[in-house]
């Protein structure tokens, strides 16, 4: 069967990515607000695994970890909230982002096996090095699990090369050196805009950017020269008041709509309905 990711891809969308931390800001909003980003035009969704020493998250997204670990956000949770979502109708591509100690506490082949049965379709470990990660990465590939690598401002073309090489199916830019939530300043500057510009000269893949993008001048900025935007902080500040499952999925789908309401909706097809998929990989 086609990997869903390859046939998002495949249709060129640009791609406007959801970040959710699952189990925040209450226990139970996972799948209903994942439904709901779906619903409202996410085509692709990035899931968090919290972990209490994060490397790449800013102060929102290590405050919504603290949070979702308190309720029950185990990585095996993870996992069980993944095959939930698809019983309950979500079938966009959903890509797991964490970090790699956990992972190999919980066994790495084990976590691939169980993430790929799960439904997940990919993974983004920002703390895995690219030179150190290509028996992961052959691993992953026997589950059919997309690995997603990052590329950072200061990457130069030959980096980039190796890191577009070594990406599954697309690579994810930062916008900014530093963590999530850090504000960009502006819809771009000339550096990021620089930057973007050397990430397509030397890539045979889409890339997608992400770290500090809140709104939607930003996300349309992004996205006349990358292929998606990533926006995450600011969604889980949008959700963080939510007292219940049904709250949170209602304030996301809230913030994703006008999200895709902006302009920057101008330059988004309108998703293709990919029907949910409960065949599990081999």
């Amino acid at each position: 069967m086609p990997h869903r990711i390859a046939s998002l891809l495949a249709s060129n969308e640009k791609l406007l990515v959801p970040y959710l931390t699952p189990e925040f800001p209450v226990a139970g909003a996972t799948v209903p607000a994942l439904l709901a980003l779906q619903e409202s035009g996410a085509n692709l969704i990035e899931l968090g695994m919290p972990h209490s020493d994060p490397l790449a998250d800013g102060t929102v997204i290590q405050a919504a970890s603290q949070v979702a670990i308190k309720n029950g956000a185990s990585l095996s949770r993870v996992l069980e909230l993944v095959r939930e979502a698809r019983a309950a109708g979500v079938g966009v591509p959903v890509v797991l982002m964490g970090y790699i100690n956990p992972i190999l506490a919980y066994g790495a082949e084990k976590f691939l096996a169980e993430a790929a049965l799960s439904g997940a379709d990919g993974l983004i470990i920002p703390d895995l090095p690219p030179e150190e990660a290509l028996n992961f990465k052959a691993r992953a590939d026997h589950h059919r699990l997309s690995m997603i690598f990052l590329i950072s401002p200061v990457s130069d073309a030959a980096r980039i090369r190796f890191i577009d090489s070594l990406s599954t199916h697309f690579s994810y830019c930062i916008s900014t050196n530093g963590v999530t939530g850090r504000a960009t300043g502006g819809a771009m500057n000339e550096n990021q805009l620089a930057f973007l510009l050397r990430v397509r000269a030397n890539t045979q893949k889409k890339f997608v950017v992400g770290f500090g993008i809140r709104d939607a001048v930003q996300v349309k900025a992004m996205l006349e020269t990358a292929d998606g935007a990533v926006v995450g902080s600011a969604l889980l500040e949008a959700i963080e008041a939510a007292t219940s499952p049904e709250q949170t999925a209602s304030l996301a789908r809230a913030f994703w709509r006008n999200l895709m309401d902006s302009e920057a909706s101008a330059l988004i097809n309108p998703p293709l309905p990919i029907k949910p998929n409960a065949v599990k990989f081999a």
